[in-house]
Formats: structure tokens, sequence, C-alpha cells
């Protein structure tokens, strides 16, 4: 059975073999431990070369050790990392060695980063920042992580809390000294003007959580048209591989095909999509069902057509917006229907206009994304919280009729809610799930 207490190890390095392994021990008896295989420790926070060795002696191998007294490392607690190389032989005999030692077992996932936050190295919304730096994939998802990360975004939260919480506390003061020579009459007035202010940047964070979601997750981009358009040979294009079959045949793609892309530091996920037209066969019915679906949830949609295409435009959502692609350019000629009118022209098969398109989309990203700072939420459970927040400082503004007492408790609930974003209050049934995104070492 697993406890708090006890000593935890795991490698906290890349997978095997490399270079260098770093395997990383915390805990009250890491220390002890530690210097059982290598001898005394070298001073805190300097790297030593030491001969490592199994309980019999047997030397295991030369490395480096450092030592991270507590408070001062990544979790809190005492802390060793001993960088060996990195073959499977010496990584399996060095951990086979540690799980020897009474009091000490293999980490589960996210287990240091977890003693991070409870040991208050960390809160919430920085170890949510940790998980995405470690998972990020484009440089606006590591700019992104990395204002989480560096406690940007919670200090944002807390200040917002400590103001409302002071605000109560006037309140309060009123409600309770009123009697009072030094407690002037009616100071709860006075707090108005801040708390609204509160409300606005809260509602502003609200306003720009749709960017933090993609940035982080991806703006979503549907590719459609009717079939043989060349849906296909374009998102091959765009991401200068073959993800999708191509084939001169009508309704060769049945299901939505998904391909990630990195334009301008932004993560794009990509979707082509079956051609839309009247189908019996069951089958193509149901791509072109999934393709309507993914049309309706886009951020953007790339609407294509060809050039002898004359039928009738596919009906759009008009809240999405929308380009205009005509494809095959290289084929075009004065047969090309005048009726149509293409935001730009491409040539998958020359390689014409893709670069031009790719700008588009980034165009579009940008406009999507466009905020002051990157300390902006971008998470399901900030919005839930922030979202909570903004109602009952409403309800504390606008609700003037109500006693004194019931607007300071809507104040109280608001600062809750703030405090539940950093993870300071009933957070409880979130660890298990946010410390399971970590790998093992993490």
């Amino acid at each position: 059975m697993t406890s708090a207490s006890d000593t935890i190890f795991a490698m906290a390095s890349a997978g095997l073999p490399a270079g260098v392994a770093v395997v990383r021990i915390s805990g009250t008896k890491a220390f002890a431990i530690t210097s059982a295989m290598v001898g005394p420790l070298p001073l805190a926070r300097q790297a030593s070369l030491r001969t490592i060795r199994n309980h019999e002696g047997q030397v295991l191998d030369r490395g480096l050790v450092i030592a991270f007294p507590a408070p001062h490392s990544f979790t809190g607690e005492d802390c060793v990392e001993l960088q060996v190389h990195g073959s499977r032989a010496v990584v399996r005999a060095l951990l086979d060695t540690l799980a020897g030692f009474p009091g000490a077992r293999l980490a589960e996932a996210g287990e240091f980063s977890r003693r991070a936050f409870e040991n208050d190295r960390m809160d919430l919304v920085e170890v949510e920042g940790l998980a995405d730096l470690l998972a990020a994939e484009t440089e606006m998802q590591r700019r992104l992580a990395l204002e989480q990360t560096t406690g940007h975004l919670s200090s944002l939260y807390k200040g917002w809390r400590e103001k409302l919480i002071y605000a109560r506390a006037l309140i309060e003061a009123e409600l309770d000294f009123s009697d009072e020579a030094d407690i002037p009459g009616a100071v709860s007035n006075r707090i108005w003007v801040e708390v609204q202010a509160i409300s606005e940047e809260i509602n502003e964070a609200l306003r720009q959580l749709r960017a933090g979601e993609i940035i982080r997750e991806g703006f979503k981009v549907a590719i459609i048209g009717r079939p043989n358009a060349g849906k296909s040979s374009l998102l091959n294009a765009l991401v200068s591989r073959d993800v999708a079959i191509v084939t001169e045949y009508a309704g060769t793609t049945r299901d939505v095909i998904r391909a990630e892309l990195d334009i301008g530091g932004y993560r794009i996920d990509l979707f082509d999509t079956a051609g839309i037209r009247d189908a019996i066969d069951p089958v193509e019915a149901e791509g072109i069902r999934r393709a309507t679906q993914v049309r309706d949830e886009a951020d953007l949609v790339l609407y294509l057509s060809e050039p002898a295409d004359s039928s009738e435009p596919i009906p759009l959502n008009s809240a999405i917006p929308c380009i205009y692609v005509g494809t095959k350019a290289d084929i075009a000629d004065d047969s090309w229907p005048e009726r149509i009118q293409f935001d730009i022209l491409v040539s998958s098969r020359t390689g014409y206009g893709i670069e031009a398109l790719r700008e588009v989309i980034l165009s579009h990203v940008q406009r999507a994304t466009k905020v002051n700072s990157l300390a902006i939420p971008s998470r399901l459970r900030h919005l839930q919280h922030l979202k909570q927040a903004s109602m009952d400082l409403s309800e504390a503004l606008y609700q003037d009729h109500l006693p004194l007492e019931i607007r300071a408790e809507y104040l109280r609930a608001a600062s809750d809610s703030l405090a539940r974003v950093t993870g300071r209050i009933d957070v409880e049934t979130l660890l298990g799930k946010i410390f399971s995104e970590f790998c093992v070492g993490k």
C-alpha cells in the first residue's frame, strides 16, 4: 500500500537508451538512501561525480549526484537527482537497488508534482501549466503554458481574491463595529467601485478563454466541398505528406481524416471530410453526416470548388468564418464559371497558392487569439469557477436592495470560487485526474 510518507523514486528523463538518464528520489529517507549508495552527499545543489553501489557494494555506475534539501526542492522535500549512463541495464539495476530500501517505492504518475502541490511549492494552476508545458508541441503552446507555470495567471486570480476578502472585511467591520467611533459609517460604500472593476476583469478573462483553448487544444479547420473537389489533395499539400488517400473516383473519403499542422507557432487541426452530395450508400451517408458535424464545430471552414463545378453551393453556418478556395488552378481555363468568386486559388499538384493559403489560415488564428497577455484561462475547469465568481459578484453589485450581510456573502462565495481555481479549497476529487496527466518521474 502506498503512503504519502514513502520515499519515492523514478526515472525523470526520456526513454532509454540515451546518453544520460536522470533518476529522481524524494522523501524523508532520500538523503539516507543515497548516502548508502554513494557515500557522503555533496554540498546542497552542487553536482559531484560519485561511484554508485548496490546493497552488496558492487559498482553500478559512476555518475553525478545533486542533493536538494527541503524545502528548497521541486517537491518541497529532501530530493536527490542521480545522473547516470542511459543504458537499460544501468537504470534497471539502479531502480532495483532503490526498491530494496525499506520505505522506498517507485513513484506513481504525477506523484512528484502532487507532492510539490501539497507542500505549497505550486498551486493547481501552475501544476496544470506544467502538464501543458511538458505536452507543448508548438511555440504558442509553450508560451501559454509558461505563463501558468511561472505563476502569472495564479497571481491574477490571487489578486482578485485578496481584494474581495478585503472588501468583505470592510463590510463586516461596518456591521460588527458600526457604533465604534473609529469605524466610519457606510465604509462599505467605498468598496463597490473596486468590486465592479474586479467583476469587469473576470468577465474579460472569460471572453479570452476561447483564445486560450485554441492555443492549447488547436484551431479547427474543416475542409469541405463536393466529391472530387480536391479536399484530400489539399490536406496532403498543407501538411507536406500523404495523410489521405487520393483517387480520381468520387467518394473516396468516407470518414473524417484529421492531421495536425504548425503554422506560425499555432497548432492547426485540419479535418478532411467526405464530399457532400445526395448519397444512397449508407456508409457514404454516414461520412457526409460526420462531415456536416465537423463543419458546424470548426473554427474556420475551407470551402473547396474545382474549375468545372457548377453545382449549387453547400449550405454553411454563417457564424463560422469561411475561405472560398478554388482548387486545381493548374488546369483552370476560360470555362471556369464566372459566378464563382474565390478568396484564393491553389494547385495541390504544383504547390501554387499553398503557402498563401497557410498565411490566410494564420491570419484567422491570430484574430481568434488576439489578447494583450497570455496570462489567460485555457481550461474548462477555470471557466466554470470564473463564471460562478462572475455571477456571485453580479448579485453582490446589482442586488443593492438586499441586506449588507447577504451581499457580503456573495463576495465570500466569489472569493471561494477563485480559490478553487488555484486549488486551495475543495479540490481533492480533482487531484487524481489532474496528476494522472503526468508521466512517471514528474
